[in-house]
């Protein structure tokens, strides 16, 4: 009896050192992490795909070891918060949150799931994290820095000397940009320089700002950072162009659809860096230990032909510092 039992027990050992290992990842957890966005659903997406992109640098592949529970406001903010209490109810391991305010429907919906938030300006003054160093609660990510506003205005003025007025189109229903309408206009006032503010609540707004600004007959034009204005940067940008108006954007993306300048921080960067934050939860960090970051990185792009059009010549002091001048 003893022989037959050691046996069975040889012949178990042998017979599981020569099964096939298990494949690494068949008994993971396969992590659902919500994407939240107040824009417009649609391939090729820059912000998401970077996000996407930098999570398969760090290993990750989708569909095996990630998959995303992807919820747009299409451009609607009354839809934030109905769509972040449905990733809350899918009980998704982290949301991630595009913009500011899509991170603060996220807050509100939860206490509980981790937040990680990219391309949101002034995090402390919104209310969405106690402190930079220490963020507190639930949320943490990658954030703007504020004097990216004033060194917008400065640039500009430097390219257009004579510049007094701004127009500036805000969105008067994210904190955050209005906050930056205020930031702007706090740079101002040293370079002797108006800020003239045309609050959009929406696309619908968009003509009636358009029709303000042709009356008012500003020297330039400047954006907040914002995904709704943004969303309208193709009329903007030619508005600019058709009323000979010089403008200064805090997007990549107006510069590439034929505005004229963009100086800040790359914002796709902003989604790549979040990816780190999404691997480090994911692996067990609590939000409330990852310090909230900041760019360090800043590009000016210049655009060339649309400077010509509008008769402007660049000064050798502007040019030296381009990242990248279009041609």
């Amino acid at each position: 009896m003893k022989r037959r039992t050691a046996g069975l027990l040889v012949t178990l050992a042998v017979g599981l050192l020569a099964a096939p290992p298990a494949h690494p990842q068949a008994t993971a957890k396969v992590a659902r992490v919500g994407w939240l966005s107040a824009g417009t659903a649609g391939p090729g997406d820059s912000n998401f795909d970077a996000l996407r992109s930098g999570l398969g640098e760090l290993g990750y592949v989708e569909g095996r070891d990630i998959v995303f529970e992807s919820r747009w406001a299409g451009g609607a903010a009354a839809r934030l918060p109905a769509l972040a209490a449905e990733l809350v109810r899918l009980k998704v391991d982290l949301i991630c949150a595009a913009g500011t305010p899509a991170t603060m429907a996220a807050k509100a919906a939860t206490t509980a799931i981790p937040i990680v938030f990219a391309n949101v300006a002034f995090p402390e003054q919104t209310g969405l994290v106690a402190s930079y160093a220490h963020p507190g609660g639930n949320v943490t990510g990658v954030a703007f820095v504020g004097p990216e506003y004033g060194k917008r205005l400065e640039l500009l003025k430097e390219a257009v000397p004579k510049l007094r007025r701004v127009a500036l189109i805000y969105n008067s229903e994210n904190r955050a940009s209005v906050l930056a309408f205020k930031e702007t206009q706090r740079w101002a006032k040293p370079l002797n320089v108006t800020i003239e503010p045309h609050p959009l609540r929406g696309p619908q707004d968009l003509n009636g700002v358009f029709a303000a600004i042709a009356r008012s007959r500003p020297d330039a034009l400047m954006t907040t950072a914002d995904v709704f204005i943004l969303s309208s940067r193709a009329p903007i940008v030619e508005f600019a162009a058709k009323r000979r108006l010089p403008a200064m954007f805090p997007d990549r993306e107006y510069v590439d659809q034929g505005g004229l300048m963009f100086y800040g921080s790359s914002i796709p960067e902003m989604y790549r860096r979040a990816a780190s934050y999404v691997d480090r939860i994911l692996k067990g960090t609590k939000p409330v230990d990852l310090p909230v970051e900041q760019p360090l990185r800043f590009e000016l792009v210049l655009n060339l032909k649309a400077a010509k059009a509008l008769g402007i010549t660049f000064p050798p002091s502007i040019l030296i510092r381009a990242d990248q001048v279009i041609q």
